[in-house]
């Protein structure tokens, strides 16, 4: 992290605007992906993947696709766990209903699915905006819990309401052990990923975020609101239905509405606040936050009150991780609402400066 930059001087316009202009920022990102699918796979056991890397990678596309919508575009939502629902049904059903459907194309199709609804329930914004909209979309949510706990075609006329999938091929290689999972989902949200953080330099992204500065004066200087805050609504709608789709089939294999309630559009909203609004790096801690705090509160808080002499129940350890979660929401909206993408930031540049004077 204690590196210099300077005689890194770019010649050419495409140079400046690389992702990773830097060379050493370049050298560990490429360190930590290559890690990612050649070491981890080696040093983790399966409740590690099943229980933190897995749900991780998902919820860290998830929260990526709300990120574009909320941190990017300014447009609030409370709806991204009906997305994640629509796409991980969608993708059900055109596996089981259209012959020899590839796993991918399935994805893909719940992703765009989830775009479609996207659009249609992002209409609102081009009308009203804060609360109201956030009305709006909450309003996608008990949709989606309605139809899909009612309609039984959508499920298959499961009388339960829960669908379940099994035997996961992706081109004739089967996706069963935590392994071959964790490197399916890894590969997906690295390409994702990619795919976001260009739309965001592009020229899509620049609308996006003129939107969200000020949309009358994007509006004068020419920017469709229209175009922009719908594109922004199908964008981060085909993220979060792609991540649903890899919540459904391969986190859990089988799965009810109540999977996707109203809870996992807090979460996700929360992910990106805690995250950072406006980084697709923030995305990545705002997940890896929402995973591991319950892990780790469930062994500290015990672990503390036997040190204390004061039994903690299961219960209230449960009951203590929603309020540390509040408060920890709480003290990022008042101490650094830029999230923890911006600490990250903020470490960066004391280190590179050390040891002088800033």
């Amino acid at each position: 992290m204690i590196y210099r930059e300077n005689g890194q001087f770019k010649t050419s316009y495409g140079a400046d605007q690389q992702i990773f202009p830097i060379a050493q920022d370049r050298y560990l990102v490429v360190a930590i992906i290559a890690f990612a699918f050649i070491g981890v796979p080696f040093l983790a056991d399966e409740y590690f993947f099943r229980a933190i890397l897995i749900p991780f990678l998902i919820l860290s596309l998830a929260a990526l696709g709300v990120n574009l919508l909320v941190g990017y575009c300014g447009q609030i939502t409370l709806g991204a766990g009906a997305f994640m629902a629509i796409g991980a049904y969608a993708a059900y059903n055109f596996l089981i209903r259209v012959p020899h459907m590839p796993l991918l194309g399935a994805l893909i199709l719940g992703g765009l699915t989830a775009a479609a609804m996207g659009i249609l329930f992002g209409i609102p914004s081009l009308r009203v905006r804060g609360l109201y909209l956030a009305v709006a979309t909450l309003a996608a949510q008990f949709f989606s819990d309605w139809a899909f706990l009612r309609i039984k075609w959508f499920t298959n006329e499961s009388s339960s309401g829960s669908v379940s999938v099994s035997n996961l091929e992706f081109f004739g290689l089967p996706i069963e052990s935590p392994v071959e999972k964790y490197i399916f989902c890894l590969a997906i949200l690295v390409i994702c990923a990619l795919l976001a953080k260009n739309l965001t330099r592009a020229s899509i992204g620049r609308q996006w975020m003129a939107i969200r500065d000020m949309d009358v004066a994007a509006e004068v200087i020419g920017i469709r609101p229209m175009w922009a805050k719908l594109s922004a609504f199908a964008v981060s709608s085909f993220f979060v239905g792609i991540a649903g789709a890899l919540w459904g089939f391969v986190h859990l294999g089988s799965w009810e509405p109540a999977a996707f309630s109203v809870d996992r559009s807090f979460q996700l909203l929360f992910m990106v606040i805690i995250g950072g609004m406006g980084s697709i790096v923030g995305s990545f801690f705002g997940a890896a936050f929402i995973v591991l705090l319950p892990i780790f509160l469930s062994q500290f808080l015990p672990a503390l009150g036997a040190l204390v002499g004061v039994h903690v129940s299961t219960t209230a350890a449960s009951h203590a991780e929603l309020i540390i979660f509040g408060a920890l929401i709480v003290f990022f909206l008042i101490v650094e609402p830029h999230g923890l993408a911006r600490l990250w930031v903020t470490a960066k540049e004391k280190l590179r400066l050390w040891p002088f004077p800033h």
